[in-house]
């Protein structure tokens, strides 16, 4: 991305100079001061964070770095040891991920949930929201939720064909490669209208045949609207989709910015690269002091 294309995206997306926790112009998210340990480990310790709406961002990091962790905090499937965030300015932390869901923030899995004994079609229909016949009563009487039911199913058809997985509808979901499972996961969280989805390492996993068509579909959720989060390894292909990177190591956040400042940053070098193998992360998180100065870089 040339400078004077990554100067525009700053101006539209942060209010301030590319770094940790910078301000946003229009969060759709807004953490502080949120922390998990498990025992003695610190998983995630981030001060502050917010996610700009309507772009994609990348979540960035090596192996063990909290991104999983801080995915499940914000999206209600874990409870922090401290910390609040909010969505669309409603207070998430303790929120159940269930009602998480119902606010319009959905999240797919590295390892894919579909109901393998389930059809396509059927999987896709549970992810519909306020079925009227999942209530008890309701359910004894077909002719109250009969014409929503043909609704929902073809609101899925129309999405299963958007994700070239109709031919599939009717085939039990256990019988879908990797890459389609992903497909199925992506598709039935749009069947609930989300105003954020959430993505964790969506290309894991993934036959490179349909690693481009999965790519597509990303930057497709960005055009309808929707505000994207997602986990990926991939640096190659966070620089050609996302909008805006955050890194993070040994649970903090360690850089921000739009991809072409972020892959310049010596912490992103140091995690990737390895240009720096001497250095520890923990020098940029602040665990470590710099030798011979007493400061840590996380205090500059």
């Amino acid at each position: 991305m040339p400078a004077s294309s990554s100067n525009e995206t700053m101006s539209k997306i942060a209010t301030g100079p590319a770094a940790p926790g910078v301000p946003k112009t229009d969060p759709i998210i807004v953490a502080d001061n949120v922390t998990r340990h498990f025992g003695g480990l610190m998983a995630v310790d981030v001060e502050h964070l917010e996610i700009q709406r309507g772009i994609i961002t990348a979540l960035i990091g090596p192996n063990g770095a909290g991104k999983t962790t801080l995915f499940n905090l914000l999206s209600g499937f874990d409870n922090p040891n401290t910390g609040k965030w909010s969505f669309e300015g409603k207070a998430l932390a303790g929120i159940p991920s269930f009602k998480v869901s119902k606010m319009g923030q959905v999240r797919t899995f590295q390892l894919t949930k579909a109901l393998s004994m389930l059809s396509v079609l059927e999987n896709m229909k549970l992810g519909a929201k306020s079925q009227f016949g999942e209530h008890l009563w309701a359910s004894i009487f077909p002719w109250t939720w009969r014409k929503q039911d043909d609704d929902i199913e073809s609101k899925a058809l129309e999405l299963l064909a958007r994700f070239k997985l109709d031919a599939k509808a009717d085939d039990y979901a256990a019988s879908l490669s990797g890459g389609q499972r992903k497909l199925l996961e992506m598709a039935r969280a749009l069947m609930s209208d989300p105003t954020l989805i959430m993505l964790d390492e969506p290309m894991a996993g993934v036959n490179p045949a349909l690693t481009q068509s999965l790519l597509d579909h990303i930057v497709d959720l960005k055009r309808h609207g929707m505000s994207v989060l997602f986990v990926e390894h991939d640096m190659q292909m966070v620089s050609h989709i996302a909008d805006w990177v955050v890194v993070m190591a040994e649970g903090k956040i360690v850089a921000e910015g739009p991809p072409a400042t972020v892959m310049k940053d010596p912490a992103v070098i140091d995690a990737y690269l390895g240009s720096h193998q001497g250095t520890d992360l923990g020098v940029v998180t602040g665990r470590i002091d710099l030798p011979g100065t007493g400061k840590d870089k996380g205090s500059k």
